[in-house]
């Protein structure tokens, strides 16, 4: 019997292979306003991905300790969080696993009610990339009919879990009829998702690291992963990153996470943001959904 050859190392590859990997799932069409909404300079999207147990559940469910923290998520920072954005009028999205909203399904009620969007965020937290097809297609499915269940309003937009996005992700989200994903980071603006160079209708809402509460403050005590930001230093990153958006009449969008910023000595820097944001003036506060809908339909 042959032996299987060996395979080619990158640098080795033929040019259409290296062009397909590319090509899998590119930026198409710039999605970007001359306005937005009421004439606003720029458009300011908060969001929140309250993971609550699944980030340790995805990992086996062997820390107590990980799961506590999750639940904080629930127990303190979503009810700090809600109460800070109603104090200042501002609506958000939560992006949300189907099993953190099986656990805490009156939270789920207690968003949609005061006006937020909630979005796909994975069955269980699972890494997308180590699925095959059918099974990712089928937990995405179930967790949007979950969150619909809940809620009582079918997701329109995704994020997958930790911005894992498979060679199928785009595929499934294409055939669910998704207005949106916010995974991805190839453009500050809006801008249609290409698939095999094809134009898809799925719209995405670009994510990055810098714009994530995450890369500065989380901890696990078994590895090395230690914070190393203090939070007025991500103020100052944050707020440079709006300065910019909003000089540039573009999108300042951030992701955090409950069980992250919702602490006392955390909490502020959402706080202080919006409050220069209000004072700045001319920025139009929304979910991630009304930021698409609007860019979609208004770009020039």
């Amino acid at each position: 019997m042959n032996e299987p050859a060996t395979p080619l190392e990158p640098w080795q590859w033929p040019e259409p292979h290296w062009r397909r990997l590319v090509n899998q799932v590119r930026a198409g069409r710039a999605y970007r306003p001359q306005r937005w909404k009421g004439g606003a300079r720029c458009a300011f999207a908060l969001s929140f991905d309250s993971d609550h147990e699944t980030n340790e559940l995805r990992e086996g469910g062997r820390s107590i300790g990980r799961m506590a923290w999750g639940q904080y998520g629930n127990r303190v920072g979503v009810p700090r969080i809600l109460a800070l954005l109603a104090e200042h009028e501002v609506p958000a999205t939560f992006y949300v696993p189907a099993v953190a909203a099986l656990l805490y399904p009156d939270e789920q009620r207690r968003i949609v009610g005061e006006g937020h969007e909630v979005g796909i965020h994975s069955w269980i937290h699972e890494l997308n990339s180590v699925l095959p097809y059918e099974a990712e297609r089928d937990l995405m499915l179930r967790a949007a009919d979950t969150l619909e269940g809940i809620t009582g309003v079918r997701p329109v937009g995704a994020r997958t879990a930790s911005w894992d996005f498979s060679p199928h992700t785009l595929r499934i989200e294409k055939e669910m009829g998704l207005l949106y994903d916010s995974s991805l980071m190839a453009d500050e603006d809006c801008y249609e998702l290409l698939m095999d160079g094809e134009p898809t209708g799925v719209v995405e809402l670009p994510v990055e690291w810098i714009r994530d509460d995450a890369v500065y403050f989380m901890m696990n005590r078994a590895t090395s992963l230690r914070p190393y930001t203090a939070p007025a230093d991500v103020l100052d990153i944050f707020r440079r990153e709006f300065d910019a958006a909003w000089q540039q009449g573009g999108i300042f969008q951030l992701t955090t996470h409950p069980h992250v910023i919702g602490y006392r000595s955390r909490i502020f820097i959402l706080e202080d943001l919006i409050r220069h944001a209000k004072a700045k003036g001319d920025v139009w506060f929304a979910t991630h959904r009304e930021v698409v809908e609007f860019a979609k339909a208004h770009a020039i």
